[in-house]
């Protein structure tokens, strides 16, 4: 068998999994919470997802890379696009996710909370 970067699988999942902030293990060291990617019935290599807390941690550090600043720098209307981006991302449904975010983009809860309603509030309208 091939090592798992040599095959083309790798090459293609790899972005996703970067993204996600997974790992890529072989397919003999994979847990029964991991998942196993096959080629053509042969067992290439298995992804090892984060747990919630480490993907908001991930996902917080995207996109400061793409907004290429500290988040806590953005304008207001721009950390509103932000909160918009994390709760469709899912969030504001990990455990203490309204406080991480806050901390990341200098707000208190408070204003995290009257984002999350401002847009609801224009959706429902």
């Amino acid at each position: 068998m091939t090592e798992p970067g040599e095959h083309p699988l790798f090459a293609a999942v790899k972005p996703l999994v970067d993204a996600m902030g997974a790992e890529i293990l072989v397919p003999d060291q994979a847990s029964e919470d991991d998942v196993v990617l096959a080629w053509e019935g042969e067992d290439v290599l298995a992804v090892r997802l984060p747990q919630l807390s480490d993907s908001l941690d991930h996902i917080l550090a995207a996109l400061e890379r793409r907004h290429g600043m500290p988040l806590s720098e953005l304008d207001r209307k721009t950390k509103q696009s932000v909160v918009r981006v994390l709760e469709a991302r899912g969030a504001f449904s990990v455990r203490h996710g309204v406080e991480t975010v806050a901390n990341a983009i200098g707000v208190s809860r408070f204003t995290v909370y009257n984002y999350l309603n401002r847009d609801n509030t224009a959706k429902s309208e």
